[in-house]
């Protein structure tokens, strides 16, 4: 991602919690109910008791709350660029391995976690024509040892200036480059599917 890419994210997560405080309209979610939707078809690629998660984008590590909620405690680690976002989530989950920067900034060990999840965090417009979005998974791929699961937003009912939305196939054929055993879900939400990567 440019500098200045990652400079209006911050700047705009920075001005969102100004104004919204600790709440999911603070990280661009239309309500909690969408947000906890968004993270049920995430958590069903199969995340299981104790099992380690890398929430990448994790804002104020919300999933780690919702999941938890569930009855299915974690392992958790989040990562996020914003140091606003990473401020709140460190104060509601001081037990929790959270980290500010951009995931390609780590030297993070492959294999390093059960899952990986990503909700939202692949969203703002980068023009790369999803250059960026396809390292990232690839990266994400490679960390974990029981899966991938990620959303994005789908171009085939949404298409904003503001926001990036891509084709689910062919993200979809993609993923299978990377990972035989892949699965496209895109009957939870209007404009989002959910892929899951399964070692």
């Amino acid at each position: 991602m440019k500098e200045e890419q990652r400079k209006r994210i911050i700047d705009k997560h920075r001005d969102s919690l100004t104004r919204h405080g600790y709440h999911p309209n603070a990280l661009y979610w239309s309500s909690r109910e969408i947000q906890e939707i968004r993270f049920n078809v995430l958590a069903d690629i199969g995340i299981q008791n104790g099992d380690s998660v890398l929430d990448v984008g994790c804002g104020f590590a919300d999933f780690k709350s919702w999941i938890e909620g569930q009855g299915v405690p974690v392992h958790f680690t989040g990562v996020d660029i914003s140091p606003d976002l990473i401020y709140t989530a460190r104060e509601r989950h001081p037990e929790c391995e959270l980290l500010c920067a951009e995931l390609s900034d780590f030297e993070l060990e492959n294999g390093a976690f059960d899952w990986v999840v990503l909700s939202g965090a692949m969203n703002e417009q980068l023009h790369d024509e999803g250059e960026y979005a396809r390292r990232q998974i690839a990266r994400m791929y490679a960390l974990c040892r029981k899966g991938v699961a990620f959303n994005m937003l789908d171009a085939r009912h949404l298409r904003a200036h503001d926001l990036q939305s891509v084709d689910p196939l062919e993200m979809l054929a993609y993923c299978k480059t990377l990972c035989p055993n892949c699965e496209l879900h895109d009957d939870y939400l209007a404009n989002d599917f959910t892929i899951y990567m399964r070692r």
